[in-house]
């Protein structure tokens, strides 16, 4: 089976530098939670893995159908847990340009059921993934 690595090294007291492939991404807190700001939190950057993997595959999948959709956006949400720190549930809504909204239901259900993130994180937490409305 295939791996993804990445690799994190210090870069002070408080940031954390990730290298992934080419790209180099800082991990921080708030100030107000004793940290730099020097960059997103590590569940922020959770939601957004599962957003950018879930419009990976959305995206994948209108272009192979060669649809007239278009402005994608998407909204994820997590609510947090009393205790242990985590997510009790995260809520997805993908907003879009589209002419069939059947059709782009179908294309989300696709997309929600080809994403890693997505499919990781369904046993772990209350994981909704909805179409929405303008």
């Amino acid at each position: 089976m295939p791996t993804i690595s990445v690799n994190l090294s210090q870069v002070n007291d408080a940031t954390t530098a990730a290298q992934i492939r080419n790209h180099a991404i800082d991990i921080d807190r708030p100030e107000a939670k004793g940290g730099r700001d020097k960059g997103a939190m590590g569940g922020e950057l959770l939601l957004a893995s599962l957003g950018g993997c879930f419009n990976s595959n959305l995206l994948a999948a209108i272009r192979a159908r060669d649809l007239d959709i278009d402005d994608i956006a998407i909204e994820v949400s997590g609510e947090l847990a009393e205790g242990p720190a985590r997510f009790a549930s995260i809520d997805m809504v993908v907003k879009s340009a589209y002419a069939d909204r059947a059709e782009f239901e179908k294309l989300v259900l696709m997309s929600e059921r080809a994403c890693i993130v997505a499919n990781t994180l369904k046993d772990a937490v209350d994981l909704t993934v909805s179409v929405g409305t303008d």
